[in-house]
C-alpha cells in the first residue's frame, strides 16, 4: 500500500508492505502545513529513491517576554505551575525549592541552581509552561 507522508516539510511517497517501507518519491512543500497527508497513491513508481539527508531544525521562536540578567530557572518539561515557593527579592540557596510543577500527573520540585536573590518570577501559580520556558531569574 502506498501513502504520502509529510516529514520536515517534505512529502515522501511511502510504499508499505508487511516487512518494509520504501521511499519512492520526494516533493517539496511549505514548512507550515496544516495537517499531514496520509492518502493512498494510485500511480506506481518504478525505482526506490534514497532518503535525503536530514535538514537543520528551524530557528527557535523569540522569547515572549524579556527576562532579567542572571541565572535562569527553566522548566525541564511542559506542565502547570502548582506553587511558587519564593518571592521576588527573597534570598535562595542552591537546592531550595522555588516552584512545584505538575507534569504527567506528578508533582516535581523545581530548585534553585545557585545561591542568590530572586530577581523575577516569570511563571505565576496556575500558569502553563513549556520545556525551557524561563520560570524565574536569580
Amino acid at each position: 500500500m502506498k501513502y504520502n507522508v509529510t516529514l520536515n516539510g517534505k512529502i515522501y511517497e511511502v510504499d508499505v508492505t508487511e516487512t518494509d517501507a520504501i521511499v519512492t518519491g520526494i516533493s517539496q512543500v511549505p514548512v507550515m502545513t496544516a495537517a499531514p497527508v496520509a492518502a493512498p497513491v494510485a500511480a506506481p513508481v518504478a525505482a526506490p529513491v534514497a532518503a535525503p539527508a536530514p535538514e537543520a531544525a528551524p530557528a527557535a521562536p523569540a522569547a515572549p517576554a524579556a527576562v532579567a540578567d542572571g541565572t535562569q530557572i527553566k522548566a525541564p518539561m511542559p506542565g502547570t505551575v502548582l506553587a511558587v515557593k519564593k518571592n521576588v527579592g527573597e534570598a535562595v540557596k542552591a537546592g531550595d525549592v522555588v516552584f512545584v510543577l505538575e507534569a504527567m500527573k506528578m508533582e516535581n520540585d523545581i530548585v534553585a541552581p545557585c545561591d542568590g536573590t530572586v530577581k523575577s518570577i516569570n511563571a505565576p501559580k496556575g500558569s502553563s509552561v513549556n520545556t525551557d520556558d524561563v520560570l524565574a531569574v536569580i
